[in-house]
């Protein structure tokens, strides 16, 4: 039988999200294996890794909110807006420069809709190509500005001034598409400083977090696939995320074809439907400013 669920990965560093794909298709045995939204080479923490009829889920859990824990160092400036590129600006910061409740003053204002401008160092499209592409042929490009969503934005520890810069931590809940680094940058503009992130981890992706999330190693040292899945949440349980609705018997066939719902009472964009006898049929979507829905994938578990 064909491996299916979403197993939390806990990612370790100096592997891409690629990788760690490459290595659990072997683990487990097959070719359906996807991951939902990448993170860089040296940040670690929670990577939802989709299995066999999962993988139908993948862009689902993509688009969810993310939650990030990351040092942010004021007083040096860096090419990728990370701690992993050569310095490209520095300037002094000596104690007195700010306070803490300047710093927490800062990320009030940093919370909300903002608007951000992906690193060159990327993988956002820019023409059809990716702005790392660019910027490894040292060509500039306009890049895309966009706005993105940071739900919650606070320090987590003190502020710790030395070697000329000063470094503390924060905690990030944010929605699609934010880049960490670049906020990191935009905290340090706002004090005046040139600024990058030189630590990040992601603690969790929609409900997943940490707690559930199980290291490469760790997989690597099961024997059996039979075994690695009992570290996979089934595909039952996962789907149990989205609100859900019932459909009786005579309209079964018309759901398992694809059919257009009208007049849908649920408020939610995203719903499973299901049949009298509790299985999964599809995954419907909501059209904007409607009461219709239309299929975005059909789900049958049975």
């Amino acid at each position: 039988m064909e491996p299916t669920g979403v197993l939390i990965l806990d990612k370790d560093a100096g592997m891409t999200s690629h990788d760690c794909v490459f290595k659990l298709r072997k683990l487990f045995q097959t070719k359906k294996v996807g991951h939902t939204g990448t993170l860089d080479p040296e940040v670690t923490g929670v990577l939802p890794i989709c299995l066999g009829r999962a993988t139908k889920l993948s862009r689902f859990l993509t688009d969810e909110g993310k939650r990030y824990v990351a040092e942010v160092t004021i007083g040096t400036a860096t090419m990728t807006e990370d701690a992993h590129s050569e310095v490209v600006e520095a300037r002094v910061v000596e104690s007195a420069a700010f306070t803490a409740a300047d710093v927490d003053l800062i990320l009030e204002t940093l919370t909300g809709t903002i608007e951000q401008v992906p690193p060159y160092y990327s993988a956002v499209k820019v023409n059809g190509k990716k702005l790392y592409e660019y910027a490894r042929k040292g060509q500039t490009v306009e890049r895309p500005r966009r706005m993105v969503d940071i739900h919650q934005l606070v320090r987590t520890s003190d502020l710790t001034f030395g070697d000329d810069v000063c470094r503390f931590r924060i905690e990030v809940d944010c929605g699609k598409g934010t880049f960490i680094r670049t906020l990191a940058v935009q905290i340090g503009e706002r004090l005046g400083f040139p600024a990058h992130m030189s630590d990040l981890r992601r603690t969790k992706s929609g409900s997943f977090d940490e707690t559930a999330a199980v290291r490469l190693e760790t997989l690597m040292a099961i024997e059996t696939v039979e075994e690695r899945m009992q570290s996979v949440i089934p595909l039952e349980e996962v789907i149990k995320r989205w609100p859900s609705m019932t459909i009786p018997a005579n309209r079964e066939r018309y759901i398992r074809n694809g059919g257009k719902l009208n007049d849908v009472s649920l408020e939610f964009e995203l719903f499973t439907v299901y049949n009298e006898e509790g299985i999964p049929l599809a995954l419907y979507r909501r059209l904007d400013g409607t009461t219709d829905a239309t299929v975005e994938v059909m789900l049958t578990i049975d």
